[in-house]
């Protein structure tokens, strides 16, 4: 015989070897390496699907983007279901014999594996109720940005740095999500801004109001608004209220443009914005006696 298949044959039966028995399976080393192999495959083939129903099916059809990536991570995942049902069938696991091995998992759920099935288990909820959605401008605790990616187990926000953050999905079911395109892009910014005592404030509004309008970036519709809020130690408070569509992703932007707006306008008026300040009285003791 050929050397060359007395090497091959030795290898397969060293491969083949069974190492233990799942139900009426004999599993060996080939049996894994096949799962494995097949499990990388059926990866590959979910995801490439799921590119393709996007871009071919869904975008034909008019879905809205958010839409078109929940029912896309969804069959997504229905191929994976299937996939694995075809795989264990095709090396011949029988799966009446997992039931062991379910049992195992879910130990192992209880004791170290928690955190991933609170993950998947919110980023289905994410999916199915979407109070999060890929384009949406979020913030949580310190993170705003853009939702660009909601996975099973993470989701992940593009910062105006273009800096990715992988939030966990738990955090967003389970903490306050401040989400600022959820039902559309028109926001309000209130930009708080104070003047001296004396200042003409009848001209102090007109000119917040008229700054206002002269944004490209304010909508007309709702109008502007401009509100006296208190008497402070140090000045007037005023609120200029704003809305916009088009500056929802970059807030800081608009508050910046406004704010040189409204110091360029206030000294042209002769307008001034206070300081701290506070009087000091300074008592000797000679005055004390006297």
């Amino acid at each position: 015989m050929n050397p060359l298949y007395q090497v091959f044959d030795k290898i397969k039966n060293f491969l083949s070897y069974p190492l233990f028995r799942l139900g009426q399976a004999e599993i060996s080393l080939w049996t894994m390496i096949s799962l494995l192999l097949l499990f990388i495959a059926m990866i590959v083939v979910s995801r490439l699907f799921r590119k393709w129903i996007i871009d071919h099916i869904l975008r034909k059809a008019n879905i809205s983007a958010p839409m078109q990536q929940t029912v896309g991570t969804f069959t997504q995942y229905l191929i994976m279901l299937v996939g694995l049902i075809i795989i264990f069938q095709t090396v011949g696991i029988d799966l009446t014999a997992l039931n062991v091995l379910a049992g195992a998992i879910g130990i192992g759920v209880g004791f170290g594996l928690q955190d991933i099935a609170n993950n998947f288990i919110s980023g289905l909820i994410i999916l199915l109720e979407r109070p999060v959605k890929v384009g949406d401008r979020i913030e949580v605790g310190s993170v705003d940005g853009d939702v660009v990616r909601i996975g099973a187990r993470s989701t992940t926000v593009l910062t105006n740095d273009n800096i990715a953050i992988v939030i966990p999905n738990s955090r967003l079911i389970s903490e306050n999500v401040v989400n600022w395109s959820h039902n559309n892009e028109e926001v309000r910014f209130h930009i708080p801004v104070s003047v001296a005592y004396g200042s003409n404030l009848q001209l102090v509004s007109k000119v917040l109001w008229e700054i206002a309008l002269n944004n490209p970036d304010v909508l007309k519709t709702p109008e502007p608004e401009v509100r006296f809020l208190s008497f402070g130690d140090s000045g007037l408070f005023f609120e200029l209220l704003v809305w916009t569509e088009t500056q929802t992703h970059v807030k800081q932007v608009l508050i910046s443009k406004l704010n040189f707006a409204i110091d360029n306008k206030f000294r042209e008026y002769g307008i001034q914005i206070p300081f701290p300040q506070r009087d000091v009285h300074i008592r000797s003791r000679k005055n004390e006696e006297l």
